[in-house]
């Protein structure tokens, strides 16, 4: 057999279920809150980009002297070859 106590103990937790259960729904319900306006650029994240994009830009443009040199070198090999 249950004891009594056994019974009276969900009818306890009944009005705290119920409490919990309306205070979750009212946080589901709530007016969602209006995106952020955009924000200028911070100068950091500027000086950040344009810190890293320096030295690939500067490959870049070495990258057709790199390869002028290399047609140069291997037509001086070829000629020493044959």
């Amino acid at each position: 057999m249950r004891s009594p106590k056994s019974r009276t103990t969900p009818l306890r937790l009944a009005p705290l279920g119920a409490a919990t259960l309306a205070l979750l729904l009212a946080a589901g319900c709530s007016k969602p809150q209006p995106p952020e306006k955009e924000r200028p650029v911070d100068p950091k994240a500027t000086q950040l980009r344009d810190s890293i994009q320096q030295p690939i830009q500067k490959a870049q443009a070495v990258e057709a002297d790199v390869l002028e040199a290399a047609d140069k070198q291997r037509g001086a090999i070829e000629a020493q070859a044959n």
